[in-house]
């Protein structure tokens, strides 16, 4: 069974975090193969950026990149404490690691920007929050080819440009560890399969 590690940095947003651990989730209940999940953080709690506390099921140093076959890093909110996380030594250090041995890495929107400051895009394709010209600028600077495109892989490391692309990621995270199969299996689950999930609303009537 494959295996993923979610980094859930403070000021982590909500909805990038929940995206992996739906599209894996569902690939536990109701995919042809399994893959599993770990969450991992720098501190026993963390607070996101729209107010929830939540607690990881692991800290950092206690990983072995070797048990993991993918790292996956959501984004989050620079005022909710975000880089005091993502831009820590032990986290680029992880991220190197992950690379050396070319892992798959994901991002969504600025957890682009760990990714980039560990060093491993430089000279390498990627992308970060597309309403944000200064991330963009400090992408660039750190050697990075930034391309304004929604979303963008260079070989084991994928990256996109805002909150919109987080669940296209999630699912092509779920591909690229297991098959497309197993993605048509999850889409189907979870109401993703282009049929309508809603019953048909009756003609209302005048009485």
């Amino acid at each position: 069974m494959k295996r993923a590690l979610l980094v859930l940095c403070q000021g982590v947003e909500e909805y990038e975090a929940s995206v992996f651990t739906d599209a894996l989730g569902w690939t536990t209940t109701y995919g042809l193969e399994p893959i599993a999940l770990l969450t991992v953080g720098l501190r026993p709690k963390v607070r996101c950026a729209w107010n929830f506390t939540i607690e990881p099921q692991c800290q950092l140093e206690q990983v072995d990149v070797a048990a993991f076959d993918a790292l996956l890093i959501p984004g989050g909110m620079g005022r909710a404490g975000f880089y005091e996380d993502a831009y820590d030594g032990r986290l680029l250090a992880l991220i190197r690691q992950f690379d050396a041995e070319r892992k798959l890495i994901a991002s969504v929107c600025v957890g682009a920007m760990p990714i980039a400051r560990s060093g491993v895009l430089q000279g390498r394709r990627g992308t970060t929050y597309c309403r944000s010209p200064e991330r963009q600028q400090q992408m660039a600077a750190l050697g990075v080819q930034v391309l304004a495109e929604p979303l963008v892989v260079d070989d084991n490391i994928i990256t996109c440009s805002s909150p919109g692309q987080a669940l296209q990621v999630a699912f092509m995270v779920v591909e690229r560890l297991s098959s497309a199969a197993n993605l048509a299996r999850i889409q189907e689950g979870m109401g993703f399969d282009g049929r309508s999930s809603w019953p048909e609303r009756p003609e209302p009537r005048c009485t």
